[in-house]
């Protein structure tokens, strides 16, 4: 249902656009990768992965689950509430590698939160935590890295920005991007993982990042 909506909400908000790795493979089993730079990213790349025909289990702050309709929707569908700086987000890699294991498709986003800079200006993604790499070390699952763009221009910055920013974005309708790259075996150290993982996805954010004409990743 999420997957539905979202691919009803975005074009409303914005124009779309989705590209892939010609290698890129979103197989049943794997672990989606994907930068995260506001609240609207979830929804723009749940819509576009639901394009590419994949709908996805996704790890999400527990405090959604507590929004009414949202939150009964998220446990209906089994997606899995991440509990921050508590000893009970264990449970949140529990609850993936079962998803994974029944072959669901599995969207994280590694690092953790939102960035705190408040211009709607893209940049590259910021320090990931263990989590994917420890997700990867229990089940061996394929990892696919993911970036999108464009969100910022949706929503950022303070509240009331924030706001206004998603009242005014079905009259903008700001171009967002999203990219996905080839999937990728994660082996080695925990620390070695995450480099690597975070390496790719800063892949993908450069490439949706410069289909957007955005100066940080035209720069690099």
């Amino acid at each position: 249902m999420l997957s539905r909506i979202a691919d009803l909400l975005v074009p409303a908000v914005g124009r779309l656009s989705v590209t892939a790795d010609p290698r890129a493979e979103l197989a049943p089993g794997s672990i989606i990768a994907a930068n995260h730079t506001s609240l609207a990213d979830p929804a723009i790349v749940i819509a576009a992965l639901r394009r590419l025909g994949a709908e996805p289990v996704i790890m999400a702050a527990a405090g959604l689950w507590r929004v009414p309709l949202l939150g009964r929707a998220l446990a209906r569908e089994g997606h899995v509430p991440v509990i921050r700086a508590d000893r009970r987000a264990a449970d949140a890699l529990d609850a993936a590698a079962d998803a994974l294991e029944q072959e669901r498709m599995v969207l994280i986003y590694a690092e953790g939160g939102l960035p705190r800079r408040r211009n709607a200006a893209e940049a590259a993604p910021g320090a990931f935590h263990s989590g994917l790499a420890r997700l990867t070390e229990r089940t061996g699952a394929p990892v696919v890295p993911v970036g999108q763009a464009g969100a910022r221009r949706i929503t950022s910055g303070h509240t009331m920005k924030q706001l206004a920013g998603l009242l005014t974005a079905p009259v903008r309708r700001p171009r967002l991007h999203v990219h996905v790259g080839a999937a990728l075996e994660l082996t080695g150290e925990r620390a070695v993982r995450t480099a690597r993982a975070r390496t790719a996805v800063t892949s993908a954010w450069r490439t949706a990042a410069a289909q957007l004409g955005e100066p940080a990743a035209l720069a690099a």
